[in-house]
């Protein structure tokens, strides 16, 4: 299935990075937030990748084109084209769409319809990492035979939990999850029927969203294993520090 990334956004709350870079390419362990994402997909098997390019493109493409550099190649200056002798480290395919500076995310997908033919695909957000078995999310959808399917996850609270009694903490929870509410997670499986549901330069995750819901075509798979977003710079540490422990929950594949 092609997967469609959302990585055209400012990333304002990020601005101690994003001032320098889009906020995709901000690295954790000397790797863009954006290749974690898409070593996960391509762990389960979805390696054609569709990057809805926005605020700093530029840089998105840059980083992609010299990953080849290192390649052996012939270019045809007549063609224009570019032909790689060996075999790159990954067997992705990857198409990088400026899709506008200021576009919102419904608007970012209606742009690269044209690419996704008439098939189910998958969409993310370029900004987050979880373990989510893609397999049986895909599965899922199947299942439930809507017209689309997120991932619904019970985020860790951004302050520690305190057990108090009689005025002496009894116990301390550093990162304690949110039981009672589930939020969208993104990973979402979606039919082409779902650009229906799009109106235009929408953000995808309010009017679209709302709107299959109340059609009873919007499913919710339940994911109780790791997710965090990188919304913040306290986001960022905290991934960094679990790169860096050399046990990444998020990391599934081996190479």
């Amino acid at each position: 299935m092609k997967v469609v990334l959302l990585a055209g956004g400012i990333g304002s709350r990020l601005s101690e990075e994003t001032v320098v870079r889009p906020k995709p390419m901000i690295e954790i362990g000397h790797r863009p937030i954006l290749w974690h994402i898409m070593q996960h997909y391509a762990h389960f098997g979805h390696r054609d990748f569709i990057v809805c390019l926005g605020y700093r493109g530029d840089d998105v493409k840059r980083y992609f084109s010299e990953s080849l550099s290192f390649a052996d190649m012939t270019i045809d200056f007549g063609s224009g084209s570019v032909e790689v002798l060996d075999t790159p480290r990954n067997d992705w395919r990857v198409t990088l769409v400026d899709t506008g500076q200021s576009t919102q995310t419904g608007g970012r997908l209606q742009r690269v319809r044209r690419y996704l033919g008439d098939e189910p695909f998958l969409l993310t957000y370029g900004d987050g990492v979880s373990d989510v078995d893609l397999d049986d999310l895909v599965a899922f959808h199947r299942r439930e035979g809507r017209t689309a399917t997120v991932t619904a996850v019970r985020p860790p609270a951004r302050f520690g939990k305190l057990t108090v009694e009689r005025g002496k903490v009894t116990s301390f929870d550093e990162k304690p999850q949110i039981s009672e509410e589930w939020i969208n997670g993104g990973y979402f499986v979606l039919e082409p029927e779902v650009f229906d549901h799009i109106p235009g330069d929408v953000d995808f995750a309010h009017e679209p969203l709302t709107d299959l819901a109340a059609a009873g075509e919007l499913s919710a798979y339940r994911h109780e294993g790791f997710w965090q977003c990188m919304d913040t710079i306290r986001d960022k540490m905290l991934l960094d520090s679990l790169w860096d422990s050399g046990r990444p929950p998020w990391r599934l594949w081996t190479s």
